[in-house]
């Protein structure tokens, strides 16, 4: 199996190949330019995760960027969904930026909309949600009172999980852990509510 410098020299390769510009590779994979040059000038490594896109825009596939001839096919029903890390502010929630992988999801079963993961790393939530779970989220800027929400806090820079309580002009981010306090919301300490959590998945 090829290691991520291999297949964007592969990638590299089959782009010259086809006599295809970075210019088109970025608009046929959603990447920009910039990402690309990077990627092939090896300043940044290549997010092999995110591989079916480039096989797809280079007529390939996934077996063959990887190397792999007996690759499980994954079911033509199934799509990936992004786990969204670090928030760089003003990019969209679910800019390559801010990704730091996928996880496969059959379609039966998922909610409509934008959706994406989320890690939970610390234990504020529980019992609800263990620390570890991947939860997942469907993007949406509000949430009914009572609902778990991943929320955008100091400076729309950090996403937490947190359940929302509205009262009157206020919204109040409360913990399921109860040795975790309360945080209250309004003009001077500002949050963006991005989501509503669905459900969480857990690897062993």
């Amino acid at each position: 199996m090829r290691n991520s410098k291999e297949v964007i020299q592969l990638i590299e390769q089959l782009r010259k190949e086809k006599k295809m510009t970075l210019g088109k590779l970025a608009e046929k994979t959603g990447v920009s330019k910039s990402t690309l040059s990077r990627y092939e000038s090896g300043k940044r490594e290549f997010p092999i995760n995110n591989i079916s896109k480039y096989a797809s825009a280079l007529n390939t596939t996934i077996e063959h960027l990887l190397g792999i001839e007996n690759l499980y096919a994954v079911h033509s029903e199934s799509i990936n969904v992004p786990i969204v890390g670090q928030i760089s502010c003003g990019d969209p929630i679910i800019a390559e930026e801010n990704l730091t992988g996928y996880r496969t999801e059959p379609k039966t079963g998922l909610p409509s909309g934008s959706l994406f993961y989320l890690h939970a790393e610390g234990n504020s939530m529980l019992p609800t949600i263990p620390q570890g779970a991947y939860v997942l989220i469907r993007e949406q800027p509000d949430v009914e009172s009572g609902e778990i929400a991943a929320v955008l806090l100091n400076d729309n820079a950090e996403a937490t999980l947190k359940r929302i309580r509205k009262d009157n002009d206020y919204i109040i981010l409360t913990p399921d852990n109860n040795q975790y306090r309360p945080t209250v919301i309004d003009e001077k300490n500002p949050c963006k509510i991005i989501g509503k959590a669905i459900r969480y998945t857990f690897d062993l």
